[in-house]
């Protein structure tokens, strides 16, 4: 459930939450009215590729910047209206790729189960969702998780984990260890569970792995991961050089998670960890996005521990990319990139190659997409021809 509906969290009232979302309509139209004069026309792509660039990006942080300004009982109103709304939409386009949708609980976590409607799973996948550990609900992944779903033929459980500022750290990653824990004990095949996560549960994803090597559990298949959220102390260069580029707000807030906890302590910050039990890891990330160097270290950490990884770094791309413009060239690559990477990490007796749609993520048009700025720096520590990696 979205976490204005658990007991006990605050919810301004009606008339409050009608006036914040008028709000929130009137700053998307002045980010749309701005577009023009950001030279959307701009960059290494073609006209249409970099106009949708350019409305993404302004309507993104436009969105964020002004739900992030709200109190937070009316963030947690116009929230809920959100997820009422994902909860109409999207669960006819996830079932118009072939994917069902379950509401259910783990270990006592809610969450959906997205699972392939002719049956034929191949593994199983815990996914924790970003919103930089404040925001955003299991329904509002009901597209992405669907192409996961489809591309991968893996079911996917989406967990709803408590949010902060209601529940600081390390509520969050205490959900995700006991959905895992259960997942393994109800006989789900370890060596068929992947970790996912974007953001800021690409940070959680990796909280989680350093709880796993402390209990040393039996080692997963492996860990997918976009545009994590590795380091919260926020400080490389590229958090002011891709400021402008991203789309995420220049002022990303780290306190009300953390609730005074040391940002640089290793269970919250994974460049600080020791990487060297982690299982084959898949990381995806944009060139222009804002945690754009500390992704860059994550990945380099990952190699010269002796991790199997496979990185995709995508010029001309921000956070997210394949969740916000599943129809570019770049989230094309990533999908063809993570079917290969599932498929070489999955036991030999069933590496078969996920179907993978041949126009590309959801929501591509039949045929080829916008042209992009070209193609990704892909980094690998193997080759995927048979033992991982790419």
């Amino acid at each position: 459930m979205v976490m204005g509906r658990r007991p006990g969290v605050p919810r301004s009232s009606w008339p409050i939450a009608a006036t914040d979302l008028a709000g929130l309509a009137g700053q998307l139209v002045a980010a749309m009215a701005r577009v023009p004069f950001r030279q959307p026309w701009s960059g290494d792509g073609n006209l249409p590729h970099n106009l949708a660039v350019a409305v993404t990006r302004e309507t993104i942080q436009s969105f964020m910047g002004y739900s992030s300004s709200l109190p937070i009982d009316e963030f947690r109103s116009v929230e809920m209206v959100l997820d009422d709304l994902c909860g109409v939409v999207l669960p006819p386009l996830a079932r118009g790729l072939g994917v069902t949708q379950q509401a259910a609980s783990v270990a006592g976590v809610p969450g959906i189960w997205y699972r392939p409607g002719d049956g034929a799973v191949r593994g199983t996948v815990l996914y924790l969702h970003g919103g930089g550990y404040v925001a955003t609900s299991p329904r509002m992944y009901g597209l992405f998780a669907a192409w996961l779903c489809r591309q991968t033929r893996l079911e996917i459980f989406v967990a709803d984990l408590r949010l902060a500022p209601e529940y600081p750290f390390p509520a969050g990653l205490e959900d995700a260890v006991v959905v895992l824990e259960a997942l393994l004990v109800a006989g789900v095949d370890p060596s068929r569970l992947f970790v996912a996560g974007d953001s800021s549960g690409g940070g959680l994803a990796a909280s989680l792995m350093y709880s796993m090597a402390r209990t040393r559990h039996q080692p997963i298949a492996g860990v997918v991961l976009f545009s994590p959220e590795v380091d919260l102390l926020l400080d490389e260069p590229s958090m002011t050089d891709n400021a402008a580029l991203d789309i995420l707000p220049w002022n990303i807030p780290t306190s009300a998670y953390l609730h005074g906890r040391s940002p640089a302590s290793a269970p919250v910050d994974a460049l600080d960890q020791d990487l060297s039990g982690w299982p084959p890891t898949f990381v995806c990330f944009g060139q222009d996005e804002m945690f754009r160097d500390s992704i860059r270290r994550f990945v380099g950490n990952l190699m010269r521990s002796g991790v199997d990884t496979c990185s995709l770094e995508e010029p001309g791309m921000f956070h997210v990319f394949p969740i916000l413009m599943p129809w570019a060239d770049a989230s094309r690559r990533a999908s063809r990139s993570l079917a290969a990477f599932v498929d070489g990490h999955l036991p030999d007796a069933d590496r078969v190659r996920a179907r993978v749609d041949p126009h590309g993520p959801v929501g591509s048009p039949a045929g080829p997409g916008p042209t992009g700025p070209g193609p990704a720096q892909m980094v690998s520590s193997k080759s995927m021809n048979g033992d991982g990696g790419r």
